[in-house]
């Protein structure tokens, strides 16, 4: 599933082709995805112009000179392509700009979403307002950890996957996160102390600056914009490497377990 740094790396791209260009012709090729899309969104684009883009959480924002904001979700399998060479069953949504670029919004299993709001309103609508702080700005410290998991008996790991908590974080970049902070997944989020949440606030922009700039990750389904893959999965210190020696320099090896359905990696001789 696409994370943060795959939809932040998305919205740049996006952005060399659509910041300020007029959208000349937007196609709706069906009327779902995960759910019902916006039955105005064709005729309140088109003709308009890109003025900004950006991303919170996974939500990537697309304003228009309207005062409408185009707010998509990639979903499971959904990515942006910018001129491709033919259009298939699974390019859900069109745009051709004034300069004669054509994007497409392809999402194979259709997990993703499309919204349309005014931009006054997008703060306020409920998915985006229940979200916690972004992991890339100043409000992401230790203190605001502390805060948000006092007395939580959940796992660590569980809790960052919280949108509450922090938003956006998703479960390879956690596992990695969690690692660099040398933390136990399993461990009551409650119980993690100042020094290591300290660490944890420090690990989280660091790991997803890093990946923002390798492009993402490329697993399964997720590819740029422009068709390149990202490379940052090259880099993983846990994630997908199972019984692999640790890069900690401990002497131990990855291990993965489940926690509530997903897959996670750690090295329980360095995180405690």
């Amino acid at each position: 599933m696409p994370e943060l740094p795959e939809v932040e790396t998305t919205v740049r791209g996006l952005a060399r082709v659509l910041d300020g260009r007029r959208l000349v012709r937007v196609e709706p090729r069906r009327a779902d995805l995960r759910r019902a899309l916006p039955v105005d969104l064709g005729q309140r684009l088109t003709g308009a112009r890109v003025i900004g883009l950006g991303r919170r959480a996974k939500y990537g924002l697309i304003d228009t000179d309207r005062g409408d904001t185009l707010i998509f979700h990639l979903g499971m399998s959904g990515r942006w392509r910018i001129d491709p060479h033919e259009i298939g069953k699974h390019d859900h949504l069109l745009i051709e700009t004034d300069d004669g670029h054509r994007l497409s919004l392809n999402d194979p299993r259709r997990f993703g979403s499309l919204d349309l709001m005014p931009t006054a309103e997008v703060a306020a609508w409920p998915p985006i307002a229940a979200l916690g702080p972004e992991p890339l700005g100043a409000a992401l410290q230790g203190k605001w950890l502390e805060q948000r998991l006092d007395g939580r008996k959940a796992a660590i790991k569980l809790m960052l996957l919280d949108q509450r908590i922090v938003a956006g974080l998703g479960n390879i970049y956690v596992c990695e996160a969690l690692f660099r902070a040398r933390i136990d997944p399993r461990k009551a989020a409650g119980k993690v102390s100042m020094v290591k949440l300290n660490a944890l606030a420090t690990a989280i922009p660091s790991v997803l600056d890093e990946a923002i700039a390798a492009g993402g990750s490329s697993l399964r389904d997720f590819a740029q914009p422009d068709g390149e893959l990202g490379y940052f999965s090259k880099q993983f210190d846990v994630y997908g490497r199972e019984g692999e020696p640790c890069r900690g320099g401990c002497g131990g090896t990855v291990r993965r377990i489940v926690q509530s359905g997903r897959s996670t990696f750690f090295c329980p001789s360095c995180q405690r």
